[in-house]
């Protein structure tokens, strides 16, 4: 008789990974805290509120490039156009937002 104890915790580890990245992948497409808006385009390297779009990582703070168009900030409802922002992803870089958004702690 075959022992498939090794085989069968492998196959838990594997499924622990995937429910991992599902629940990464909830927190970038959940919705802005209240009264808040995800604003794509003006966050500084290392000052994003959570996961990256383009699925790079999945933490707060960990962005790489100024102002990458897959990274974004949560800011008052209603302003992030007005700081230069988008409200859904996009390819490339935006430019340096016209006022500094305020540091918000990361997206849960």
């Amino acid at each position: 008789m075959t022992d498939r104890t090794p085989a069968f915790k492998a196959a838990l580890a594997l499924a622990g990974a995937l429910a991992a990245l599902s629940t990464a992948a909830q927190a970038h497409n959940g919705p802005a805290p209240k009264g808040m808006e995800k604003c794509y385009g003006i966050a500084k390297a290392g000052e994003n509120s959570c996961a990256s779009a383009a699925g790079t990582h999945d933490c707060g703070a960990l962005s790489k490039v100024d102002y990458d168009g897959q990274e974004f900030v949560d800011v008052d409802k209603g302003k992030c156009h007005a700081l230069g922002g988008k409200l859904k992803p996009f390819k490339g870089v935006g430019k340096a937002p016209k006022e500094l958004p305020p540091k918000t702690s990361t997206h849960d």
